[in-house]
């Protein structure tokens, strides 16, 4: 098939409508200070400040991606970045922690609708000896908005308010949508009846079972707050599975999972996002309450991290075309392990050259592993499925990346618990923000020391247990990944789909 005129054009468009929600969400996480102070906010409206976004996004991502295949992947797109600008807007003049949250809501949605549209056009646009390295541009975003995040957050609020941050959202948006409509083709599969109950399902499970990861930590997996959204979760995407196979207008083809190169993509992928969810939880921590750095710098100190990544996503689509999938996803995440085996090695007076060696070696694994294994999963995915397929990979992703900070950030708890000296007060036992306070509070340099040397210990323990995890992920992925594409009809070959789907190509 001839190739799309202005498909690298169409590829900075989704880059740009990515990033946006990448960045958003990282900008989060230095504005909650002045968010709590300005707007009266208590802990418990910060955690859903917090949670609402990602408890939306979640359940919404396979209905979403359903419907951009029904009604056309650049129209859902378009919705989408519409109201993510418009829900942007609405956090940024909020004067009222509910205002704040039900933005935070509304951008959730906006992000569902954007981010499975965005591969599933990247994926019909470029052909198969183009696509990995479009697909590596695509993942590259992440990197990106992970330094550019906290920098560009901490600057905001340093000469402006925090709603700067969600501000910025809005041109961004209204760019994205302008190229949108001039730019890029739509694309549809089949028409089919919607799956309502397949959806509602869906968003209950995923919705249920992300609520019970995030709760996990705090309740414990015995708490009936934990138990109960974890039940709900269970039944709820059991039956969502059983309605897959009895209808037949299935909103997930549930025979993408008897392809061996879709369920060893997300399985790799899963593991790739546990250890990489649970890395930046811990090494952000470390980074600040050891090292003692701020916000601000501890964005920057990301970068040899995010260049690492981005030159190795080049030299791995690069390779891509001449390994198979199975081989370049293994020696990423054997490189990622190592990684994690270095910052296992951290103590207090190693000060950052070890962490950025490290990053260094974190990054050229990412840089490697993720792409290929998002690759191979979408290669699988025929194209009439193009939006489903992509909403899978990010669901995985997300559920991946939520259950590393939780199963991460309890061990990473506990063992601190275990190293502080029983004699110091409950609290600071409990944690190191807490010690760190209680020390400053009291000029106590020997439980601020204390805290450091515990906080130290547990992240080497929690780093251990994650690169023990890819280590996993390495040696079952060349078993369970099948070499070679997809099947016929794969998505990707061209911006003409099938000749059951609909296409109106623009311009």
């Amino acid at each position: 098939m001839n190739r799309h005129p202005r498909r690298w054009l169409i590829l900075v468009v989704l880059c740009l409508s990515s990033l946006v929600l990448v960045i958003d969400n990282m900008v989060l996480t230095v504005s909650v200070p002045q968010i709590a102070a300005d707007l009266g906010a208590g802990a418990q409206d910060i955690q859903w400040i917090i949670d609402s976004y990602i408890l939306v996004f979640a359940g919404l991502l396979l209905t979403s991606g359903s419907l951009s295949d029904r009604f056309g992947r650049r129209k859902v797109m378009i919705i989408g970045l519409a109201l993510f600008g418009a829900a942007s807007l609405v956090a940024a003049v909020a004067d009222s922690p509910g205002q704040l949250i039900a933005g935070r809501v509304l951008m959730g949605v906006g992000g569902a609708l954007v981010m499975p549209s965005t591969l599933s056009i990247l994926i019909t646009v470029f052909d198969d000896a183009e696509r990995p390295r479009a697909i590596a541009a695509w993942s590259a975003v992440a990197m990106i908005g992970l330094v550019g995040g906290p920098v560009l957050g901490g600057a905001l609020i340093a000469h402006y308010w925090w709603g700067a941050v969600f501000l910025l959202n809005v041109p961004v948006a209204a760019v994205a949508v302008l190229a949108a409509v001039l730019l890029m083709p739509e694309s549809r599969g089949p028409v089919r009846r919607p799956d309502l109950p397949g959806m509602l399902l869906s968003m209950t499970g995923m919705t249920a079972l992300v609520w019970s990861i995030i709760v996990l930590p705090r309740d414990g997996l015995g708490s009936p707050g934990t138990l109960g959204p974890l039940a709900v979760a269970v039944l709820a995407l059991a039956g969502f599975a059983l309605r897959q196979v009895r209808t037949d207008a299935p909103m997930v083809p549930l025979s993408l999972f008897r392809d061996r190169a879709f369920t060893g993509a997300s399985f790799s992928l899963v593991l790739l996002a546990f250890a990489s969810g649970g890395l930046m939880l811990v090494l952000t921590q470390y980074l600040q309450f050891v090292l003692e750095f701020s916000p601000t710098d501890t964005g920057l100190a990301f970068i040899p991290l995010a260049v690492a990544s981005l030159a190795c996503n080049a030299a791995g689509a690069a390779l891509g075309a001449r390994v198979a999938p199975r081989v370049t996803t293994a020696v990423g995440m054997l490189v990622i392990a190592a990684g994690f085996g270095l910052l296992a090695t951290l103590s207090v007076g190693d000060g950052f050259a070890k962490v950025a060696l490290a990053m260094l070696v974190l990054g050229a694994g990412s840089g490697l592993g993720m792409p290929a294994a998002a690759n191979a999963l979408m290669s699988a995915v025929p194209a009439e499925h193009a939006g489903v397929g992509s909403a899978l990979n990010d669901t995985v992703q997300q559920s991946g990346a939520a259950l590393g900070v939780a199963v991460l950030g309890t061990v990473l708890s506990s063992s601190y618990t275990r190293e502080m000296p029983a004699g110091a007060p409950d609290a600071a036992r409990g944690a190191v923000t807490e010690a760190l306070a209680e020390a400053a509070a009291t000029g106590d340099g020997g439980l601020a020391a204390a805290a450091r040397d515990a906080f130290s210990t547990a992240t080497s323990v929690t780093f251990t247990v994650g690169g023990a995890a890819v280590l996993v992920a390495a040696a079952l992925t060349p078993v369970l990944m099948r070499d070679g594409g997809g099947p016929a009809g794969a998505a990707g070959g061209g911006v003409e789909p099938a000749a059951d789907s609909a296409a109106e190509p623009v311009g």
